[in-house]
């Protein structure tokens, strides 16, 4: 399998990525606002854009860290005999984590947490352990009966039956979880602005509060393209993966 083959299925998101960038630049937002019938009021600056969207990125990043641990950890952990009683347990607390909306959580955390970016820490969490966890499950109990017996035949551990042959086969069913886990952090991470959290969202709040719509745009479409390049870059890093 040549590199571009592996590669292909990262084009489009990565495109489509791209052409959000430019709709969310200052005279574009601005353009489309005026098509849209919305006065083209002063548009955030793409300096600001740009800072808005390193913090955006560093919050949803650490999101990410925290669901993969937790998420692949616990996914770990429920296909595991010797824990198979929590199993039931861990997949219904994940569900109702999930089952709270993120404005929800961000607002139940605020008198706990305070205004920033641990509520929507936690918010991120919430939401993106959930398809995580069963995405690892579902890779881990997809690898077939016949490899591990093969491990137990040649004297290998559980431990090493997980590290040298669950694990390696079921990279790319939990390296897709990931990536899933990934654009959910993103979009979710918007959500911070409404705690105070220097976000893309933040953007979108404040156009909403003053009905400006070219903010609005601008948060909107730097969003969705930080989601598709970010999907973008996990489909490259799994077709680089691949065998």
């Amino acid at each position: 399998m040549n590199l571009l083959h592996r590669l292909r299925p990262a084009v489009w998101p990565l495109v489509v990525g791209l052409a959000l960038v430019v709709l969310s630049h200052p005279v574009s937002a601005e353009t489309i606002a005026g098509l849209l019938g919305g006065s083209a009021r002063r548009p955030l600056s793409s300096a600001r854009l740009i800072e808005l969207g390193s913090h955006h990125l560093a919050l949803a990043g650490t999101g990410l860290a925290l669901v993969g641990s937790l998420g692949v950890g616990l996914g770990i952990l429920a296909t595991r005999r010797s824990a198979s009683g929590l199993r039931s347990g861990i997949d219904t607390t994940a569900a109702i984590m999930q089952a709270v909306p993120p404005v929800v959580v961000v607002a139940l955390a605020l008198p706990v947490l305070g205004f920033g970016a641990p509520p929507t820490l936690l918010a991120l969490v919430a939401y993106g352990i959930m398809p995580t966890l069963r995405g690892t499950v579902g890779a881990i109990e997809a690898v077939s009966s016949e490899a591990q017996e093969a491990g137990i035949a040649i004297g290998l551990t559980p431990r090493q039956i997980l590290t040298k042959i669950e694990l390696p086969l079921a990279g790319a069913g939990i390296l897709d979880a990931l990536r899933v886990a990934l654009v959910l952090s993103i979009a979710t991470a918007a959500v911070g602005a409404l705690a105070g959290a220097s976000t893309l969202g933040t953007p979108i709040v404040a156009g909403l509060q003053n009905q400006n719509l070219v903010p609005m745009l601008q948060g909107a479409g730097a969003t969705a393209a930080l989601a598709f390049v970010g999907d973008a870059l996990m489909l490259a890093i799994a077709g680089l993966l691949r065998r």
